[in-house]
């Protein structure tokens, strides 16, 4: 295939940035997304020309690293990470324009790559059990209802892509918030902290400038790992109950 890319070019954080047109031929249906932005890099290079920038880390779609907004939609057009995109996914002739997430918690490093420390910063605030563990008890030790434990591990499989922000147009975080606050809330060694945990990350997410949510559902819609908007009302029920206490511990 031969593929017309309009890629979001930006030097810095301060630089203004501009979408440039390339052309990338010769396109195997077979590439992934990030193995064709490595050879329209390889040709960039080659021609002396700056490559352009974007992150991605294990490329089997776990770590999150790699998401972008493909033609308007975070991750493109299938339910998945960009890593996993494969071109098969479009025909030739196609334009696609590739952009950086858009928010102001995510401020762009350069072209592609945007700074999602915010959402470190949200788990640092909140999102662990500091009660000493020791070594790992056995499996039946405590037992979990599976309804709880399904729940948990649904919500455990966020990866912190960022695709839930890029598509809300509140530019919210609130659907990967919910998914850490969800993921401990459900089990019984996240229960010591529960109250204060939900209390403290939301409190995080609105000073990192991430939007308010408003149960459009977008976040849901472009989550490559399924996390339902449910979890969104269990983070409400969580943070309405702890400061209907009044003292949450």
């Amino acid at each position: 295939m031969n593929i017309t890319l309009r890629v979001w070019r930006q030097k810095s954080r301060d630089d203004e940035g501009r979408m440039v047109t390339y052309q990338v031929e010769d396109v195997s249906p077979d590439m992934s997304f990030l193995e064709m932005l490595d050879v329209l890099n390889e040709k960039l290079t080659l021609d002396g020309h700056e490559p352009v920038a974007f992150d991605h880390d294990c490329r089997e779609g776990i770590c999150g690293a790699c998401g972008v907004v493909i033609n308007g939609v975070a991750h493109g057009p299938e339910t998945t990470t960009t890593c996993q995109l494969h071109m098969r996914s479009f025909k030739d002739g196609d334009v696609i324009d590739v952009e950086p997430w858009r928010a102001k918690a995510f401020p762009v490093i350069k072209d592609l790559v945007v700074d999602r420390g915010a959402f470190d910063r949200i788990i640092q605030a909140g999102g662990y059990i500091s009660a000493p563990t020791g070594t790992a008890p056995d499996a039946h030790a405590m037992p979990v209802p599976k309804a709880d434990a399904d729940r948990a591990f649904d919500a455990a499989t966020c990866i912190g892509c960022g695709a839930c922000v890029a598509a809300c147009p509140n530019a919210s975080g609130m659907l990967f918030t919910a998914a850490k606050v969800t993921h401990l809330g459900m089990l019984p060694q996240g229960q010591p902290e529960r109250a204060a945990r939900v209390v403290k990350m939301v409190n995080q997410h609105d000073e990192e400038d991430f939007g308010g949510c408003t149960n459009i559902g977008e976040c849901a819609a472009v989550c490559p790992k399924g996390i339902p908007l449910d979890t969104i009302s269990q983070l409400n029920r969580d943070l309405l109950g702890s400061l209907a206490s009044g003292n949450p511990k």
